[in-house]
């Protein structure tokens, strides 16, 4: 035990030791949380400039821009800029996705070692999310005033789950048309590895697809939905305009695109799907977020719960016991 100690003395694992200055919030941010992230998310854009976006935010509170990451007073700025944005009529969704970047600088912070320990970041509570679900006939009123490549779009997403942008980078070498009943389409990629999948269309979608393909002289490949942008296909700004203009027209309750993919996944539930087929469909990485995206209505839930009469929760007459019998072990 001695020696060990004296090894550790002589690494400097123990003892007296000179406490590092840690860096500031603007320092780290600038100088090792930002080059982190676009190294990191080179290949995921839309994750680089949510961690871009979120620190110049941050950095908008000058109270924090200046504090030292070990300083004990960081905890009551954090507050203080919860309160800041708040009284900027910002929404608790969006304070949140601010503060889910500063958990995570700080939390870098910790493990490469320029702080020892940082206080805790707590979420809001009363984050609204997407549950928005569609129900037959306001799909069919929006659907009838939607304009292309809009209306094409969402019945695409609404009979498929994918997401919109899985959906726009749809490309005609990934579909195939005499695999399965109707053809099915290759999702390459997405949000993570999961998203990677064979899903196969229906009648609607392969109707779809089809007269695009031959409108375009029945291309070996490129993008189906090809658009003048520096993408090469259409992105959702591309589709705002229509979207906006279909929801005025058909006068169905506010919704974004991708609550197209809540109301696949719900219907889906609804049929009996069992859970990890759905989160396969969904190309999720596990059962838990696809419990997010299912949202059974009141009559589903009445039906299932029904099913149990007699069966688990009933009993036969045979099997009740005898009163008299009870008492007298009861007694005993």
């Amino acid at each position: 035990m001695e020696s060990a100690h004296r090894t550790s003395l002589a690494k400097g694992e123990v003892g007296i030791r000179e406490r590092k200055n840690a860096p500031t919030f603007c320092e780290f941010a600038d100088k090792q949380f930002l080059p982190w992230a676009e190294s990191t998310f080179s290949a995921k854009r839309k994750t680089w400039f949510y961690y871009r976006n979120g620190v110049r935010r941050l950095k908008g509170f000058a109270p924090l821009v200046s504090m030292s990451l070990d300083d004990a007073k960081l905890g009551e700025k954090v507050s203080g800029y919860i309160a800041h944005r708040q009284a900027k009529g910002l929404q608790v969704a969006s304070i949140n996705r601010e503060l889910q970047v500063l958990r995570r600088l700080l939390h870098l912070a910790v493990e490469w070692g320029f702080v020892e320990q940082v206080p805790k970041i707590r979420m809001l509570s009363g984050e609204q999310r997407r549950e928005f679900v569609l129900s037959q006939e306001e799909e069919a009123k929006y659907l009838a005033t939607a304009p292309e490549p809009l209306a094409c779009v969402a019945t695409v997403l609404a009979d498929t789950g994918m997401r919109p942008e899985e959906c726009y980078r749809l490309q005609w070498e990934y579909i195939t048309w005499a695999n399965g009943r109707h053809g099915s389409l290759l999702v390459t990629h997405g949000k993570t590895a999961a998203a990677r999948r064979v899903l196969p269309m229906t009648p609607r979608v392969r109707h779809i697809l089809e007269r695009r393909w031959n409108a375009q002289g029945t291309p070996a490949e490129g993008y189906v939905w090809p658009a003048p942008s520096k993408s090469g296909h259409i992105e959702p700004s591309s589709l705002k305009k229509q979207h906006a203009k279909a929801l005025r027209l058909s006068k169905v309750r506010p919704f974004v695109l991708y609550s197209l993919r809540h109301t696949f996944l719900t219907r889906l539930g609804a049929s009996g799907c069992n859970v990890w087929t759905l989160a396969r469909i969904a190309g999720h990485s596990s059962i838990a977020i696809s419990a997010r995206y299912v949202h059974p209505s009141e009559d589903a839930v009445l039906t299932a719960m029904s099913r149990l009469s007699g069966h688990n929760s009933g009993h036969s007459q045979q099997m009740l016991p005898d009163t008299q019998s009870s008492e007298k072990l009861l007694n005993a």
